[in-house]
């Protein structure tokens, strides 16, 4: 359903950046013996891995300065420079080591720095740290930053160790957003917002006493391994716990049936590591809208649909209700079980039902092609892939001014956020500044050697030797003396 827009806070631009480095994976299924039709449907067609002078805050810096200078903000205005990450480098300073880049850059560019009364938080929630940046700056402008701008930076670098299950969802990059009292690109409804969390214990997790653990990756050629410890099968049971709890507590405050809001919304964005865990959380979500749905059109495709899976409309709808606790079964040492097994059945079948493979085609395919070449970005996964989908709408100029659409952040851990947003009149002039096509334009395919050098740390040479208007790490300090240290703190210069 069209609404009349209204100039809420939201967000009013983006920039999109990805490191050189390039991995083909049909290229990588050739090194590795993985089987190539499989993984492209699942994952994707390529990720980005960073050099040895790449991290999570060259790559925030460099989208945040393409942020301010295709969107022509005056860095004076900007009260708010927020980062999402879980790949930070340092334990006590964050946002304002990107601060610090940016001002140097912009001075070199004759620009005024970031005003000196700039707050400059770091949120850390494994994926979903960037939304939560994005819910901050967007309270910040509009409330006592009501007169000034936010920027808001999620950046990520997917690391999993060679000969993983995770191995092919590896990725890096950044998306910078820019929060405006009234929005210019999309508005963010935060009174609707679906929030859950829960305590799950071992899902996805990078303890800092791994590294001094047996079993765990080793430290090589200067290089700390960031593996994370992860159960496959249990995050995604809690994964689609939590992503449920958040986007139905969201329609019940809007007030919505399951069915019809999956119909109304022009488009649905989730956290997206890869490409089958969206559809995954769709269809779900989509099977519990079908038990619950009173039409009699929407129960005969219920009831086919539990026939066809070997369940009974009554074990989905007693599921309804079920509120598993994992981590207590975790704690007890007794064996995971599929609390929700009924559902899943038909949720499964769901993903080869007509219906809802054209629900994905018309509601979940925005930004989809650019997506697959990104890999996993952790926190920057679902602000990329809304800077995707307005990128591509902007393209093929589709009238989606005032339509409702969903984003749905998710961080292992566990925590979920369902969000409503709806792009505002004249979008179309500030999605074409996102330059998602730009950010991926500047490839550099990588051999299976160079790969797994990158991989251990052992390729110290820069790969990318045509670098323009991009930050590097030039340095890292070694004194250690009782007057003055700076030993292991990394200094960067921009590269114009």
């Amino acid at each position: 359903m069209r609404r009349t827009v209204s100039r809420f806070a939201g967000v009013s631009g983006m920039a999109v950046f990805a490191p050189p480095c390039r991995v083909d994976l049909k290229d990588w299924c050739d090194w590795t013996g993985n089987n190539w039709s499989k993984v492209s449907s699942v994952v994707g067609e390529s990720f980005r891995i960073p050099a040895h002078n790449e991290n999570c805050y060259t790559m925030a810096a460099t989208a945040a300065l393409r942020l301010i200078i295709e969107n022509d903000v005056d860095p004076k205005s900007v009260g708010f420079l927020g980062l999402g990450t879980e790949s930070s480098t340092d334990n006590s300073a964050g946002s304002v080591i990107v601060r610090g880049m940016l001002d140097k850059a912009l001075a070199q560019m004759g620009l005024p720095r970031l005003s000196r009364h700039c707050e400059v938080p770091e949120f850390k929630h494994a994926c979903l740290g960037g939304i939560y940046a994005l819910k901050c700056g967007t309270r910040y402008v509009e409330t006592d930053g009501s007169d000034r701008v936010a920027i808001v930076v999620a950046s990520d670098i997917a690391e999993y160790a060679r000969g993983s299950s995770g191995e092919q969802t590896q990725g890096a990059g950044a998306t910078a957003m820019l929060i405006e009292n009234k929005a210019r690109l999309f508005d963010v409804d935060l009174k609707s917002t679906g929030s859950a969390s829960a305590y799950r214990g071992p899902d996805f997790r990078k303890p800092f006493k791994r590294h001094f653990m047996e079993g765990y990756g080793k430290v090589e050629h200067g290089k700390i391994p960031d593996f994370p410890v992860f159960s496959g099968p249990y995050s995604t049971m809690v994964y689609l716990d939590e992503v449920t709890i958040a986007v139905e507590e969201m329609l019940r405050k809007l007030n919505t049936r399951p069915s019809d809001y999956y119909q109304q919304v022009s488009a649905l964005f989730f956290h997206r590591p890869y490409n089958m865990m969206p559809i995954q959380a769709m269809s779900f979500l989509y099977a519990r809208g079908l038990a619950r749905s009173t039409s009699s059109e929407n129960s005969s495709r219920f009831e086919a649909l539990c026939k066809a899976a070997k369940v009974t409309p009554l074990q989905v709808r007693q599921e309804l209700d079920v509120s598993p606790d994992f981590f207590e079964l975790v704690e007890k040492g007794e064996p995971l079980k599929d609390q929700t097994k009924a559902t899943n059945a038909i949720a499964k079948l769901l993903r080869g039902d007509e219906h809802f493979v054209e629900l994905l085609k018309n509601k979940m395919s925005l930004g989809s092609p650019a997506m697959a070449n990104f890999g996993n970005l952790y926190t920057a996964s679902l602000p990329c892939w809304l800077a995707a989908g307005f990128e591509e709408a902007a393209e093929k100029a589709l009238p989606i001014t005032g339509t409702p659409m969903v984003m749905v952040g998710y961080g292992s851990g566990d925590a979920s956020e369902s969000i409503p947003i709806t792009p505002v009149a004249g979008w179309e002039k500030q999605a074409k500044k996102i330059g998602v096509a730009k950010a991926l334009a500047n490839a550099v395919n990588i051999t299976k050697e160079q790969y797994e050098g990158l991989h251990s740390g052992s390729i110290k040479d820069d790969l990318c030797t045509s670098r323009k208007g991009q930050f590097v790490i030039g340095h890292i300090g070694q004194r250690n003396e009782p007057a003055f240290q700076d030993i292991g703190i990394e200094y960067y210069k921009y590269i114009e």
